[in-house]
């Protein structure tokens, strides 16, 4: 399976806040949602670039259709990789609502 977003092949691995201690909490807390708003330009600029990829061969200043179509195939897939985040992080969400305490 692709990784356009780089969750899986990630430069940086992702520690739980409880083993990076009281100091290391505090920023393991913003990581995961820095690393959620950095994906979601970079899926964002893909989307951007398929669709201007797409006018740039509705307009002949382009004519390479498979490097289009490749664009278009890898904003796709990270959108619906992010979506998938979505709706895991959603479905976490909901069962932590649920919990009573």
């Amino acid at each position: 399976m692709a990784d356009p977003l780089g969750f899986i092949s990630g430069s940086q691995p992702v520690r739980p806040a409880f083993q990076q201690g009281a100091a290391g909490a505090q920023q393991g807390a913003g990581s995961f949602k820095d690393a959620l708003i950095d994906n979601i330009k970079k899926v964002d600029e893909m989307q951007q670039q398929a669709n201007r990829a797409m006018e740039d061969i509705a307009t002949g200043k382009r004519d390479d259709l498979e490097g289009v179509i490749l664009a278009t195939q890898q904003a796709d897939s990270a959108f619906r990789m992010l979506q998938s985040v979505r709706n895991r992080v959603m479905e976490a969400y909901d069962e932590l609502k649920q919990t009573r305490v």
